[in-house]
């Protein structure tokens, strides 16, 4: 693995001194062009040079916290197609593994195009390489005073801890709290001076194995009662707030090479991209509308592919006296975190997780409570709002419109945090707190907005981006491509038909999702008959006859 990030980053180097010594314009994409996925590096956050000096030899700057540069990517070579398409830079798997998870769709394409190629072809989704850390990187602090941490606070994690784990030795309590050994020492030691901790026998590497004593059980259930929180050691409200800061989504700039790479596996018009690409560009938000089946929630999911760097999340922060978690493993896709470091006080802080930026979508189940602090009285432990874990990245709110709760009233309460992009939360003794609203909030409904919202909160919402239907080209493509994600091969006499047949001659419009639906329905019936995969006249119309019955 080492070997490879060192030629990754030789080839990285090398291909910024080559674009920088050509500086050719023919070389930019002209809005003319067919809409082809340039092959070159991924975006480089704004204000951030690939010719910026190595920080990493400085000494690190306490408050645990420091903004490094970091290179980019190694590009990748892209064999070329018919289609002037990306290609996948993943192997292909058997056809019809999991059709239940093959993908939609495929790319943009140019519309003047009949023919398909096999090396357009994606049969599995691509494999989206791990981003490039932001420029906010937070060391691991050897001190309580540069964690921000009192003393008292650290020892009653440690005694929760060896209370469900007694015998552990110090190093155990240093990871599990994720604080610095030295730190983990040092209040194990006061615990041991104030008896309510002892030595059980010392271990091979020097240290020592813990258990609590009669005095120390005691004081352990008594702190369980206001808290039963034991895990990573949680982060100061200043450091998670200087984070959010750094690593704002409003920070970075996507282009046009970034929405191909985040739509790669998607088959969207040069236009949709033009729409979608100054939306995000803005990091306020829009609204996704248009006719139920075209994908509407399918790329508000990968927007945030376009955003392309890693950021750091805290465990938990401790606000006012209460702690409240952020990370959560249900909505952050954690990213592994390079070990080893030229010098040990540049590792990083162990309270925080290295993650994509999130992507946090809700739909239906939405209610007002989930966007407050949910304080769970059995445990002594809160738990952050939905807008909270989603910040730094995108907030989907999915079926706009359908949530158990009164859409006017949701709108009404995200007026003044898109507005002023911050927002006001209330702790469980009834205090606010001010934290920062910084999420690209994307509305995805079926519904026309006008009917859910007023002028006021339009305006907000500068970007509304309608998803039309595909065209004819459009959808007989996606029925070539769904065909061979499915094992089938592909037949236009077959697809002449059932376009004629169920569409022209019954006025039906055409959705992104059916070229899906169908040819799984005629799958599914090959798999239980037992049949060879062959798509025939037949088989659509039995397939189109079950699907389009309350359609």
């Amino acid at each position: 693995m080492a070997s490879y990030l060192k030629e990754s980053l030789r080839q990285a180097l090398e291909a910024v001194e080559k674009r920088e010594r050509a500086h050719k314009p023919e070389d930019l994409p002209k809005p003319s062009q067919s809409v082809v996925p340039p092959s070159t590096d991924a975006v480089q956050p704004r204000g951030l040079s690939p010719t910026l000096p190595d920080r990493t030899e400085q000494p690190p700057v306490h408050p645990p916290s420091e903004r490094i540069s970091s290179p980019k990517p190694a590009p990748q070579d892209q064999p070329k197609a018919s289609l002037q398409a990306a290609s996948v830079h993943a192997p292909a798997v058997p056809r019809a593994t999991d059709p239940r998870r093959a993908s939609v769709s495929l790319r943009t394409v140019r519309p003047d195009d009949t023919k398909l190629s096999p090396m357009a072809m994606a049969f599995e989704r691509p494999t989206i390489a791990a981003p490039p850390p932001t420029r906010f990187r937070p060391f691991e602090p050897r001190t309580l005073a540069h964690a921000g941490l009192k003393p008292s606070f650290v020892q009653g994690l440690i005694l929760k801890y060896l209370l469900g784990l007694p015998g552990s030795t110090g190093r155990q309590v240093s990871q599990a709290l994720a604080i610095h050994w030295q730190i983990a020492r040092e209040q194990l030691s006061e615990l041991k001076e104030t008896k309510l901790v002892v030595l059980k026998r010392s271990t091979a590497t020097g240290d020592f194995s813990y258990e609590l004593t009669q005095e120390g059980r005691s004081e352990a259930y008594g702190l369980q009662k206001y808290s039963r929180y034991v895990g990573p050691a949680p982060v100061t409200l200043e450091h998670w707030l200087m984070s959010v800061h750094e690593q704002s989504i409003a920070n970075e700039n996507p282009r046009l090479g970034d929405l191909y790479r985040a739509f790669q596996d998607l088959l969207v018009t040069e236009s949709l991209l033009k729409q979608l690409g100054p939306a995000m560009t803005s990091g306020k938000g829009l609204f996704l509308f248009g006719f139920p089946g075209n994908g509407k929630t399918s790329l508000a999911e990968r927007m945030t592919r376009a955003f392309g760097t890693s950021v750091y999340i805290p465990h938990a922060i401790l606000v006012e006296g209460h702690l409240i978690k952020i990370y959560d493993p249900m909505m952050h896709e954690p990213l592994n975190e390079e070990k080893k470091t030229l010098n040990s006080r540049e590792r990083v802080d162990p309270r925080w997780v290295k993650c994509r930026r999130p992507t946090v979508v809700v739909g239906g189940e939405l209610t007002m409570d989930a966007l407050e602090i949910d304080f769970n009285p059995a445990t002594g432990i809160c738990e952050a709002p939905i807008q909270v874990k989603a910040a730094c990245g995108t907030l989907v709110i999915d079926d706009f419109g359908r949530q158990r709760c009164d859409p006017v009233a949701l709108l009404n309460r995200w007026i003044v945090p898109l507005e002023e992009r911050v927002d006001f939360l209330r702790l469980p003794d009834g205090r606010t707190v001010e934290v920062p609203f910084d999420p690209l909030l994307v509305f995805s409904t079926n519904l026309d907005p006008r009917d859910l919202c007023d002028e006021a909160f339009l305006r907000r919402i500068p970007y509304k981006v309608n998803i039309e239907d595909p065209t004819e080209d459009n959808f007989r493509r996606l029925l070539h491509i769904q065909a061979e994600l499915l094992g089938f091969e592909p037949d236009d006499e077959v697809f002449d038909h059932v376009i004629s047949t169920h569409y022209k001659a019954t006025d039906r419009p055409f959705r992104n999702c059916h070229p899906r639906d169908l040819t799984l329905q005629i799958q599914n019936q090959c798999i239980f008959r037992e049949t060879p995969f062959k798509l025939t006249i037949e088989a659509f119309d039995e397939a189109v006859n079950m699907y389009f019955t309350l359609l």
